[in-house]
């Protein structure tokens, strides 16, 4: 087997976030100042990593950390409007039955996740490493291989942005990228990710 640790991100990897996050992106702009989203940039936002979509949108740096605490309580309120993509229970379970160690590494809190993946679902996930920054999630990385003593080079992180891709460069680990997610998969594959995933399927097929 070539990898002994997956690390998934959640939004839009695991959960099919983007809908709920698309409706609610505007009133939160107006909250803390930065530039409304129209319906003709959502395509084009979604072939650009964070930093450019900071830009664009105009958002006050300063002001992250306030956006991110509002964001995780306002998902708390509504997350029986987010629901997992088909098929990622039988996915997690086919690697762990495979002997793959699971973890999560997610910018949202435990508790959300938790709520999101279910009871059974994250009994299955061995290690959390909830509560990144939106550039943490590199510590987060290397927090979770030294508890689970996995070595980087059979470690891969499974996201669907492109500060995922960044996060596992900066660490030495393999990026797998989901072409269901956030980021549109044209600009994933720029990225030179070391697997492409076309189906929450081929996750389990691959690496199990």
């Amino acid at each position: 087997m070539k990898y002994r640790l997956a690390i998934f991100d959640v939004d839009g990897t695991l959960a099919d976030s983007f809908p709920w996050f698309a409706k609610v992106l505007n009133g939160v702009a107006d909250e803390f100042g930065f530039r409304r989203v129209t319906a003709d940039e959502v395509e084009a936002l979604r072939g650009c990593d964070a930093q450019e979509i900071l830009r664009r949108l105009e958002v006050p740096r300063f002001r992250l950390p306030m956006i991110a605490r509002h964001m995780r309580a306002l998902k708390t309120r509504h997350l029986d409007e987010i629901a997992l993509f088909a098929g990622v229970g039988g996915m997690l379970r086919q690697l762990a039955e495979a002997g793959l160690v699971l973890a999560v590494v997610s910018s949202d809190s435990e508790a959300n996740v938790r709520g999101t993946l279910g009871a059974q679902n994250q009994k299955l996930i061995a290690h959390y490493a909830c509560g990144a920054s939106l550039f943490g999630k590199r510590a987060k990385f290397s927090a979770v291989m030294r508890r689970t003593r996995v070595e980087p080079k059979r470690t891969i992180a499974i996201g669907d942005e492109l500060r995922d891709a960044e996060a596992a460069r900066q660490v030495g680990i393999a990026f797998g990228a989901v072409s269901w997610g956030y980021t549109g998969i044209a600009a994933l594959r720029a990225a030179a990710p070391e697997e492409i995933f076309s189906s929450v399927e081929e996750i389990a097929a691959k690496l199990a």
